[in-house]
């Protein structure tokens, strides 16, 4: 019966080092507090969060089943077995949401497909407070996730982009390696229209965060070093 699971709860991590409890609600401790079992990306930094919202946890005691690119999909199953016991478990993201552009969704799939209740907690999002902070249209847009790395290729996709965005009135948003930020933004003003807007927001919710739109004629004038700082791209062509 459904109601013998446990449930998997969606539990969101902070977008940089500053203390979680800054940033999340005081319902993440309490569900941490409950949670022995949990599906992360990266074991020490995970162990690391926990850690920091509860302090007095058994490390020990926690089980953890790593999920990430090497992760092959015939393993998922067996990280779901603690819900199917009646225990809950906790899937982490690296950073901000899980299952937002995160491997984690996988998870997610196969709870809905066993009849697993998913309980998502509130947490930061950087796609989402990148476009609450751009002042571009928050009611249609889409998440592109990486542009293609090949530079023909992405001058190709900028420009697919930036028409759609004109022709259906709609945020685009994408993200890069934050090693190639500068890269990215350097091509975004070498290929867009000089009246199309720009939104660069990086290192969300942290002391040096920097938000900034501007159309590419401005940013042409601009010196701004996004390097290996994490960043949210928009554009939007009215």
């Amino acid at each position: 019966m459904e109601h013998q699971f446990g449930k998997l709860y969606l539990i969101p991590t902070g977008l940089g080092d500053n203390p979680p409890l800054e940033v999340l609600p005081i319902s993440i401790k309490k569900v941490i507090e409950s949670i022995d079992d949990y599906i992360v990306e990266n074991e020490k930094t995970a162990r690391r969060f926990i850690k920091s919202i509860c302090p007095k946890k058994s490390q020990p005691n926690l089980k953890l089943n790593v999920l990430n690119k090497y992760t092959h999909e015939n393993e998922l199953p067996e990280f779901l077995n603690a819900c199917k016991q009646g225990k809950s478990i906790g899937l982490l993201s690296e950073a901000g949401c899980p299952a937002i552009a995160d491997p984690g969704s996988d998870i997610v799939k196969l709870a809905h497909q066993n009849r697993i209740q998913v309980v998502p907690l509130v947490g930061p999002s950087s796609i989402i407070l990148a476009l609450m902070s751009s002042g571009m249209n928050g009611q249609s847009f889409t998440f592109n996730g990486y542009l293609p790395i090949d530079k023909g290729e992405r001058k190709s996709e900028i420009k697919r982009l930036e028409k759609l965005s004109f022709e259906q009135n709609q945020s685009q948003i994408f993200i890069e390696t934050p090693y190639r930020n500068n890269k990215m933004l350097e091509d975004l003003c070498d290929t867009l229209q000089l009246q199309t807007r720009v939104c660069v927001a990086c290192d969300l919710t942290l002391s040096t965060e920097y938000i900034r739109t501007m159309t590419v004629k401005d940013w042409k004038s601009v010196k701004v070093d996004l390097h290996k700082r994490p960043a949210i791209f928009i554009i939007h062509k009215d």
